[in-house]
Order: structure tokens, then sequence, then C-alpha cells
């Protein structure tokens, strides 16, 4: 598993990562998302929706792991939407 995925594991146990559509979407809006890891194996409306979203806002959008990769770091099944919330966090996933 690479960095980034252990990683995120890590933002998750600490608290500073959000998952879900709708989660992700209200991170965005109340600006609390910085970051966005979506996989890309999520549906084409999901994407539309997640990618519209983040444009408007001017979040960053990361499709480069597939749902089971993103689900496996963090430990939970079925995940396709993943928001940071941390700065630390953030500067420590884009090393």
């Amino acid at each position: 598993m690479s960095n980034i995925l252990n990683n995120l594991g890590l933002c998750f146990k600490a608290g500073k990562l959000i998952h879900g559509s709708d989660s992700v979407i209200e991170g965005i809006k109340s600006s609390k998302v910085k970051y966005i890891f979506l996989a890309n194996d999520a549906s084409e409306n999901t994407k539309k929706r997640i990618k519209d979203k983040a444009n408007y806002y001017s979040v960053e959008v990361s499709e480069e792991y597939t749902s089971a990769e993103l689900s496996q770091a963090i430990g939970k099944n079925g995940r396709m939407v993943l928001g940071i919330t941390d700065e630390g966090f953030l500067k420590i996933l884009k090393k």
C-alpha cells in the first residue's frame, strides 16, 4: 500500500477525514474540506456531483485510487469519496 493510503488511514483515525458523498459535499460548502479523494470507479453521477461542487468552491480532487483502495485505507467498505479536513494531514499527503 502506498504512503498516501497509509496516511489516509492515520488521518481517518485522527478524525480529520470525512467520507460519503453527502458528508463531503456539506464539508465543501462549509469550507471544512481542503482536499478530496474521489474513487476513479465511482458512478458518473457521483463524480459529477463532487467535481461540480469542488470546482465551484475551488477544492482539489484526486481520482488516483479505486474505491477498494480508499475503503481498505480507512477500514470501511464501499467508500467512494473521502474529504480531508486538516491542513497538516494535507501537507503530509501531498509530499
